[in-house]
């Protein structure tokens, strides 16, 4: 199976490359999920409290017959409660144990086919469009262009290219998602919130990395840095995906067919 490879100008070069047999590999989104939360879990913080926090105390109930509540409370006039879960001055009931294990694991084999599977469905256009990406436009899947791109250093060259390869209409879609968060998470370093865009798949980053930086959503990354969550954010395969023609050259050398088993 082979396809075409395009210009910055979204024009077919009249060259084509051979995909990879990786692209061959079928859906499977039960594994994906399970890579992208093995991954996830990764980057949580352990936490834990002392087991004796809040009962390093003397406090003792006075009994009946005062008119207070029957609660701990602590030698003097204060009257200020300790020790007992759920009262001003007490303990937590159930605080973050240390032993908790957080981090969820998964076999190697299961972990590869994860990535093999996220990477083939980029390649699938119900998948992609499922997934809530703009396709109308877009002039191929997979998306393969000229490595003429890697060389790109201002956001309004990436942008232009985008926009001859039809990717545009997806990055108007995540600037329009983009809004102020709702609740208490907008208090802690998360403020706004928006939609994923496409992912750009080089060999060399160079200066392509630091130009796109500046289109919302967009995302580049090289083809040894890949990993699942990349192609499947949020555990929902059919990322929108623009590859380099250097890049599907070395898929193939990093994932040959006689990997996959």
């Amino acid at each position: 199976m082979s396809a075409e490879i395009f210009d910055l100008q979204g024009k077919s070069t009249g060259k084509k490359i051979d995909l990879p047999a990786v692209f061959s590999t079928p859906l499977r989104p039960d594994v994906i999920k399970r890579a992208v939360l093995a991954i996830q879990s990764n980057r949580l913080q352990p936490q834990g409290r002392d087991p004796m926090a809040g009962k390093k105390t003397s406090a003792e109930s006075r009994g009946t017959g005062s008119g207070a509540a029957r609660i701990p409370r602590v030698k003097g006039g204060s009257g200020r409660a300790a020790f007992a879960p759920s009262t001003v001055g007490g303990r937590q009931p159930h605080p973050p144990k240390a032993e908790k294990i957080i981090v969820k694991n998964i076999p190697r084999k299961e972990a590869k086919l994860a990535l093999l599977s996220a990477i083939a469905a980029t390649a699938k256009k119900e998948t992609v469009t499922a997934r809530g990406h703009k396709t109308e436009d877009v002039v191929a899947f997979p998306l393969i262009v000229d490595d003429a791109l890697e060389g790109l250093t201002k956001a309004q060259e990436v942008e232009d290219a985008m926009t001859c390869l039809g990717v545009l209409p997806d990055l108007t879609r995540v600037r329009d998602s983009r809004k102020i968060r709702a609740g208490k998470g907008k208090l802690r370093g998360r403020k706004m919130k928006q939609a994923i865009g496409p992912l750009i798949v080089v060999v060399n980053q160079k200066s392509v990395s630091n130009a796109a930086s500046n289109l919302s959503g967009v995302e580049v990354t090289t083809v040894k840095n890949l990993n699942t969550e990349m192609l499947a954010p949020g555990t929902h395969p059919g990322r929108l995906t623009v590859w380099t023609s250097s890049a599907i050259a070395q898929l193939n050398e990093l994932y040959t067919k006689g990997d996959q088993n």
